[in-house]
């Protein structure tokens, strides 16, 4: 019998998120469907992507369990904690309520972490811990959020690490500026940071890095030629596929093997792609390698 077909890395605002945001006055801030964001251009949202009866029927003909996540660009993990807190609050309880097949990733202050507010959400039903690229931007950094890394490691729960919030650059830039440049800057970093001393901290931690980890792996040759380490493939650090397709994805298998390679589509800002690496690879990015970095186990 066949794994069920698992996408990690979805987004999908309950309506309780979508009234906390509209009742905001500054950035963060939903003014109707108009997202308003710090360092981006106003971004208009379609209301059929973020209700969950259209999304029900989309997602059961791709995947058996999704797992939506909080944005992170959005900003909301760095707001001062007493603005963060009505908005996380409000994540947590219209995620959890949201029909199957979804789930959610927990989300939590990153000006203020608490490792026991990431108890609460994860004992109220959520899968494991987003934490956003920029909270590990360096292995100091990474010391900061440790306290979250090891409650979710306590509790053998994965952590997802996502792009976090876009820093507004000098001058007028295209519209795809910051998902291209400062959310692939922000996943590399936060991949060599775990490679330089996450591994070491968290031994059992599972992490998964969305969008390939901004295809930091594809790099590990130049790591080589300038002194660093690249002894084995961690099977319990895994990448997304969010936003790439086949040629990308080759790349990725090449470095790390498929093992460590999982679905996550991004919907609906992306679209997963079949990496074209035939039906045996499509199957273990969709199943088995999902379940592996959320319950555990060995390929």
């Amino acid at each position: 019998m066949l794994d069920p077909a698992i996408d990690v890395h979805q987004h999908l605002w309950p309506p309780e998120f979508i009234s906390a945001l509209r009742r905001r006055r500054e950035p963060p801030m939903l003014a109707g469907w108009t997202l308003h964001l710090t360092g981006e251009p106003p971004y208009q949202v379609d209301p059929a992507d973020h209700d969950p009866a259209q999304r029900v029927k989309r997602e059961r003909e791709d995947a058996d369990r999704v797992l939506v996540s909080l944005s992170s660009p959005l900003g909301i993990e760095w707001l001062p904690a007493a603005q963060a807190a009505p908005l996380l609050d409000a994540w947590h309880d219209g995620a959890l309520a949201l029909p199957e097949p979804f789930g959610a990733w927990a989300a939590t202050s990153m000006t203020e972490p608490d490792p026991r507010h990431v108890a609460a959400a994860l004992d109220r039903g959520c899968a494991g811990l987003q934490i956003p690229a920029d909270a590990m931007a360096t292995p100091s950094a990474l010391e900061r959020v440790g306290e979250l890394l090891a409650e979710c490691e306590r509790r053998d729960r994965p952590v997802l690490v996502h792009p976090g919030g876009a820093a507004p650059p000098p001058g007028k830039v295209p519209g795809w500026w910051a998902p291209v440049v400062d959310y692939v800057a922000q996943q590399q970093a936060a991949w060599w940071s775990w490679h330089a001393a996450g591994r070491t901290s968290f031994p059992r931690l599972r992490i998964c890095f969305a969008a390939g980890a901004g295809l930091a792996p594809v790099h590990h040759e130049r790591l080589t030629a300038r002194g660093g380490d690249f002894e084995k493939i961690d099977p319990s650090t895994f990448v997304d596929i969010s936003s790439y397709g086949p040629r990308a994805i080759d790349a990725l298998v090449r470095v790390l093997g498929i093992d460590p390679v999982v679905l996550g589509s991004d919907r609906p800002y992306a679209e997963a792609r079949d990496p074209e690496l035939g039906e045996a690879a499509w199957q273990a990015i969709r199943r088995a390698n999902p379940r592996r970095l959320l319950e555990g186990g060995t390929p």
